[in-house]
C-alpha cells in the first residue's frame, strides 16, 4: 500500500457481536503537499516557454516592410537649387517640372526651326533621374507628323537636357532614390 495511506483494523463490539471493519485513514497533509508540488512543477515547466525570447529573422522583417512600402511615392521629389526653399511636396514637384519645361522651351526657342506646315504636338519625354541626380532620357513619344516636319527634334530635345542645372535626386526614407517621370513638352510652330 501507499505510504500516504494506512489501514487500521478495528474490532467493534456491538450488541455482543464482534465485528471487524477496515477503516482507511488518509494522511491528508502528505497527499495535499504531493499534489501541490506536482501542480507547481507542471506550471513551472510549462511556463518556461513564455520567458523565451523569440528571434526575429531579418529577412522576414525586411519582406514585411517591403510589402507595406509604397514604391511609387517619394518623400521628396527631385529638385533644383532654385526650388530648394519650397517645403510643400506638391509645390516642389511643380517647381521642378516648370524649371525643366522652361529650360527645354528656352533651348528650342533659341534654335532656328523651319517647317513647311504648322506643327502642334505634345511631346512626352520619359525621363529618369538616378540616385546621384543624373538625368537620362528613356523615350520620347511624338506624332509622326512632328518627326516629318522636324526630323532633328529628337536630338534637339536630348541636347536641351544636357545643359540643365544640377539636379538633386528624390529622397525616400532618408535615402536618395531613382525616379522616373514624364515631361510633356508642347511644340507649336506656325
Amino acid at each position: 500500500m501507499s505510504d500516504n495511506l494506512y489501514h487500521v483494523t478495528r474490532r467493534i463490539i456491538s450488541k455482543g457481536k464482534l465485528k471487524s471493519k477496515n477503516i482507511v485513514h488518509f494522511n491528508f497533509r502528505s497527499v495535499l503537499m504531493n499534489r501541490l508540488v506536482g501542480l507547481f512543477l507542471i506550471v513551472l515547466l510549462s511556463s518556461c516557454n513564455y520567458f523565451e525570447k523569440q528571434k526575429v529573422n531579418a529577412d522576414d522583417l525586411l519582406e514585411e516592410e517591403l510589402q507595406t512600402f509604397n514604391w511609387n511615392d517619394v518623400d521628396t521629389y527631385p529638385t533644383f537649387s532654385s526650388c530648394d526653399s519650397i517645403t510643400a511636396k506638391e509645390e516642389s514637384k511643380n517647381c521642378f517640372q516648370n524649371t525643366m519645361l522652361s529650360h527645354v522651351n528656352q533651348f528650342l526657342a533659341d534654335q532656328n526651326i523651319v517647317v513647311t506646315e504648322d506643327v502642334y504636338d505634345t511631346i512626352i519625354m520619359q525621363l529618369t533621374i538616378d540616385n546621384e541626380g543624373l538625368l537620362k532620357v528613356e523615350d520620347i513619344k511624338m506624332k509622326p507628323e512632328t518627326i516629318s516636319q522636324i526630323p532633328e527634334i529628337d536630338s534637339l530635345l536630348r541636347q536641351s537636357l544636357t545643359t540643365v542645372p544640377k539636379i538633386f535626386p528624390a529622397i525616400k526614407r532618408g535615402q536618395q532614390v531613382k525616379t522616373a517621370f514624364e515631361l510633356p513638352v508642347i511644340v507649336k510652330i506656325d
